[in-house]
């Protein structure tokens, strides 16, 4: 198959189908990159024409967790939304399944239909494996002493998780940053916002660590932003990234569906200390 793979800056990998159906594609190989590079694009494929097509595709890569709305999340603007998820504003970074029973290995998204030039919601991404690695000892010090106590309610869970900042990959055993970004002020109103506290050293110090993170987790060699294209499928590594979202334009054309593959075998949730 002719299939050009190319690297993502400042990580991941691009894969161009030229019109060839995904489903051809070895999982396994594919898996293989996603575990070295992180992130996976795949673009140029041919799309899947439902949602049901695209979770049928997903069950290749393993066990699809469940929802109380099934197996696709569909991401798109609501009116009047009850939660960010289903806003247009931004959403901060965090990882998903935090407050959930099991952790998802691979975040699974697919774009079916994308915002115009200029109208935003890029999907961010923030590689949490070479935020650690690039960052000085002494604020690895200073992050490794803190956790995050995290509550959020909608509707589809009403739960709560305490992590430290600094955890470990389920899988690899390397040092991760589990951090679920506070919404920033200036970004105006936030829906439904989760209740958050850090802590684990002094008030002056938990005020540097907010702001050592996000430098650190923003900085252009740890984070990404995908510009969506129609058709677009991208694979994460949920275990070793967090992930966002930026503002976009009311009404704009963006339909995002999204898939949680889990481990196998699943990864339970041992930060979880409540779930209903």
């Amino acid at each position: 198959m002719n299939i050009d793979i190319q690297r993502n800056k400042p990580f991941g990998a691009i894969l161009i189908g030229k019109g060839r159906d995904i489903r051809q594609m070895d999982v396994n190989t594919l898996r293989e990159i996603v575990w070295q590079e992180r992130l996976l694009i795949l673009r140029g494929f041919n799309a899947f024409p439902t949602a049901d097509d695209f979770a049928n595709y997903c069950e290749q890569w393993g066990e699809i967790s469940l929802w109380p709305f099934g197996k696709v999340l569909e991401l798109v603007e609501r009116n009047n939304p009850e939660d960010h998820i289903f806003d247009n504003n931004y959403v901060p970074l965090h990882w998903d399944g935090m407050y959930r029973p099991q952790i998802p290995e691979f975040q699974i998204f697919h774009c079916v239909k994308a915002p115009k030039a200029n109208q935003g919601g890029r999907t961010t991404f923030s590689n949490t494996v070479t935020a650690l690695e690039k960052a000085p000892d002494h604020l690895r010090e200073l992050w490794k002493k803190v956790s995050g106590s995290y509550h959020r309610k909608m509707e589809f869970y009403d739960s709560k998780t305490v992590s430290p900042i600094i955890d470990t990959h389920p899988r690899r055993g390397y040092s991760v940053i589990r951090y679920n970004e506070p919404p920033r002020e200036s970004f105006g109103h936030f829906v439904n916002p989760p209740k958050l506290e850090f802590y684990g050293v002094s008030a002056e110090e938990i005020t540097e660590f907010h702001k050592t993170i996000r430098a650190s987790l923003y900085a252009s060699e740890n984070f990404y932003a995908h510009e969506w294209v129609e058709g677009d499928l991208v694979i994460a590594d949920n275990f070793s990234l967090l992930h966002g979202r930026e503002s976009f334009e009311t009404q704009a054309p963006r339909h995002l569906r999204r898939v949680h593959v889990l481990s196998d075998p699943p990864i339970n949730n041992i930060r979880l200390e409540s779930y209903k």
